[in-house]
């Protein structure tokens, strides 16, 4: 039975409704993770640490697509609920050929600033030239790549979140593949993962536009539309919060890339790099659930069904919990034979890489707070709470705790600050919740 925007959510189809956003955020994560695997393996530590000192600026041109996708997405899904279909797929075409203006500028500043990029944050040597070379190929389609980010939210406005899964499975899919031909099998090493990942990102924000400039049965309609800055500021501006949740990664990969290669050299960067795609993979599911939450809150408070926000808001609380213990405990038990997935070749970087994810993932026990509200709010229209609550997970907490406790704690200090981070930005992100429940009924 399909599921409707309109319909009441019980456990199970709250569940249902969000699952295709999930596994496109996990399976996201996965082929980013699957490039890892094959320039680790094949093409040594040195080059896996080199794409992983340049991949959060990557990531951090590529995040645009959040704010796009999330507040372009919220004011669509308020706009539906209001009963104006039409208005809803003019909104929704600005951001999608919003999104790929901003894509083209990206990529030239890119293109420019790539190298620099990582010299400034300590990359030398080998390092260096290896970031540089698999920037330089993963950059060339950035605005299919945010076009990709985008999608994973107007996929659940449009109320066809498994089309968007089945989108993201092709991608994938073809990444996989290309990955072992282009790398286990022509050895092409970095350069074949970075091939790889350009034609799968090409997928991922191609086949959309191919969908939905076409009739179709979904809610909206990709159309000619001129750019109007009252929508574009609402949608930006509400969506800001969650450009901020997703630049957090790639911002703190960043800090955290200089201050392991301080303390610990190149194998910290490495081992880094291992905890960085197993984050994506946990942290991607509290982001692809809070994606399809955001659609339904921003329906219904356009519709004004309060008593369906206060069921959403208790339930979503509830499997947050129990998702973030689930994650918790796999990490714990799972954490060295991922270790020795990827750098199990190499025994001192190994114990480094162990001992990071025995600290690490006690942080996936918060980590889903913080990301659960934020979107609550930009589905709410209310970018200034949803801002509040990512602004402080970044600026007070994150930035601050790596880079005063490894000076009191050494390398351990740099795990640790994770863990005190999102601890306490979900404790401000449940104050806020809490605030606010009378002004909103849930």
């Amino acid at each position: 039975m399909k599921i409707q925007l309109s319909d009441h959510f019980t456990y199970s189809r709250l569940l249902r409704f969000t699952l295709p956003s999930v596994l496109m955020m996990v399976f996201v994560s996965i082929y980013g993770i699957v490039d890892g695997f094959f320039i680790s393996n094949f093409a040594g530590k040195t080059a896996f640490a080199g794409a992983n000192f340049v991949l959060p600026y990557l990531m951090l041109l590529s995040c645009s697509g959040f704010i796009f996708g999330a507040g372009g997405g919220a004011l669509t899904a308020k706009t539906l609920g209001e009963q104006h279909s039409r208005e809803a797929s003019r909104i929704f075409s600005m951001f999608v050929w919003l999104s790929v203006l901003v894509g083209l500028v990206l990529l030239a500043v890119g293109m420019l600033t790539a190298r620099s990029f990582a010299a400034a944050f300590g990359a030398t040597g080998q390092m260096l030239e290896d970031a540089e070379r698999y920037a330089l190929i993963v950059l060339v389609p950035l605005p299919l790549s945010i076009l990709q980010y985008a999608f994973q939210n107007f996929f659940v406005t449009a109320g066809k979140p498994q089309l968007g899964l089945y989108v993201i499975l092709l991608a994938g899919g073809t990444n996989i593949v290309l990955d072992l031909v282009f790398v286990g099998v022509f050895g092409w090493g970095l350069e074949g993962a970075a091939w790889a990942t350009v034609i799968s990102e090409s997928i991922a924000g191609g086949v959309p536009i191919l969908y939905f400039v076409r009739p179709n049965s979904s809610s909206l309609r990709l159309v000619p539309v001129r750019l109007a800055a009252r929508p574009i500021w609402q949608g930006i501006s509400n969506g800001f919060s969650e450009l901020l949740t997703s630049i957090s990664g790639p911002l703190l990969s960043t800090v955290f890339n200089a201050q392991l290669l301080r303390f610990a050299g190149e194998n910290g960067v490495a081992a880094y790099g291992v905890l960085m795609y197993a984050n994506l993979v946990f942290v991607g599911t509290f982001l692809g659930f809070s994606t399809g939450v955001t659609s339904i809150v921003g329906y219904n408070y356009g519709a004004g069904n309060r008593a369906e926000l206060k069921s959403i808001r208790r339930k979503c609380l509830l499997l947050i919990t129990v998702f973030a213990a689930v994650m918790a405990v796999c990490s714990e038990l799972f954490g060295r034979d991922i270790a020795v997935l990827f750098v199990g070749y190499d025994q001192e970087l190994l114990n480094v890489t162990e001992h990071g994810f025995e600290i690490f993932s006690i942080s996936f026990l918060f980590a889903g707070y913080p990301v659960l509200i934020s979107a609550f709010f930009t589905g709410l229209n209310n970018g200034l709470l949803s801002a509040a609550v990512s602004a402080s997970r970044i600026l007070l907490f994150q930035l601050p705790c790596v880079l005063i406790l490894p000076m009191l704690f050494g390398v351990d200090g740099i795990w640790w600050s994770v863990v005190l981070a999102e601890l306490l930005a979900g404790l401000v992100g449940l104050a806020l919740l809490r605030a606010n429940r009378g002004r909103y009924g849930y």
